[in-house]
């Protein structure tokens, strides 16, 4: 059954959710991983289309397997299906496929903003990757952080390489949430900004991201160590030198044990990766310590369905 039109609300950013939200989403979420079959045809009918304007494996395929398993008819939408690419505005486009769709679920290289004008007319609009940030893969790898350690509450995160829209995503779930701590170890330029880092710890009322240039011989311990791809999929670096810049922040077998306290640090990463760059195949698939990168994928059908059902005012 589809949902009411006037509870429909758009989920483009975890900055604008409420602390209640995002708990919300995150354990319909955990629900839906536990038991998906139980979500069977919640949402029947609803008209979902896919506009991705950007390469895609986990997000694409999990939102479509999501849909399908809630009951939703799933039209798929590429750049070259939609007008934008001949210059019509996401205002326009937006205004049209609100006759014709409940739900659009887009993944762009561009601003957040184009998205906001999207849901001027589809209300229930997905942010699934924007250039500023990747919500829906926070939500997956709080699926993946409860399901191994049973709560969050006071969870040190580190993340290295280059400040990415998961960067920003993982940020603005450690302060809306309970975690502790995000320490953040980037090339200079390659980071938070100091004006993001105060804006960041203002949202949480207390110190919790700390920006680092270098990585230290023995840096705080944490509990996850997180990194992702160190460049874009689509855009090439200008600088010749820039991979030496960052060898310092790949994660090997090492350097997690340097990162570990008491409890062994876990590792884990958004995909796709480059392995032998930012991270060791022996680290990556779980051989020489503890990995949720798999569990990360699984959950991105966890978080797609949870994003899905908030949308549309159907997650109670």
């Amino acid at each position: 059954m589809t949902s009411d039109v006037s509870n429909r609300r758009p989920l483009l950013s975890l900055a604008a959710l409420s602390t209640n939200d995002i708990t919300d989403i995150g354990n319909i979420a955990s629900r839906y991983g536990l038991e998906p079959e139980a979500f069977a045809g919640r949402l029947a009918g609803t008209k979902v289309g896919l506009l991705f304007t950007a390469p895609s494996t986990r997000t694409r395929i999990s939102f479509w397997a999501a849909a399908r398993g809630l009951g939703c008819d799933v039209l798929h939408l590429g750049h070259a299906d939609v007008q934008i690419s001949t210059g019509e505005t996401w205002s326009d486009t937006g205004a049209v496929l609100a006759n014709y769709l409940d739900v659009v679920v887009v993944r762009t290289n561009g601003p957040q903003s184009h998205l906001a004008e999207l849901a001027v007319h589809v209300p229930a609009t997905i942010d699934a990757l924007t250039l500023e940030e990747h919500p829906t893969q926070a939500i997956a790898d709080l699926c993946a952080m409860r399901e191994h350690f049973g709560d969050i509450e006071g969870l040190r995160l580190a993340y290295l390489g280059e400040v990415n829209n998961t960067a920003r995503a993982l940020a603005f779930l450690v302060c809306k949430l309970p975690f502790h701590s995000f320490d953040v170890y980037s090339p200079v330029g390659s980071g938070f900004s100091s004006e993001e880092v105060d804006s960041l710890n203002a949202l949480c009322g207390r110190n919790a991201v700390r920006q680092h240039d270098e990585l230290p011989a023995s840096p705080d311990a944490v509990d996850v160590v997180y990194t992702a791809r160190w460049h874009s999929m689509t855009a090439a670096r200008q600088d010749p030198e820039w991979l030496s810049r960052f060898e310092q922040f790949a994660v090997t077998k090492d350097l997690m044990k340097r990162f570990s306290g008491p409890r062994e640090a876990v590792f884990m990463h958004d995909l796709p990766a480059v392995r032998g760059q930012e991270v060791t195949s022996d680290v990556l698939d779980g051989i020489s310590v503890t990995s949720l990168v798999q569990r990360q994928v699984y959950h991105k059908a966890s978080a797609a369905a949870a994003a899905l059902l908030w949308a549309t005012g159907a997650s109670s």
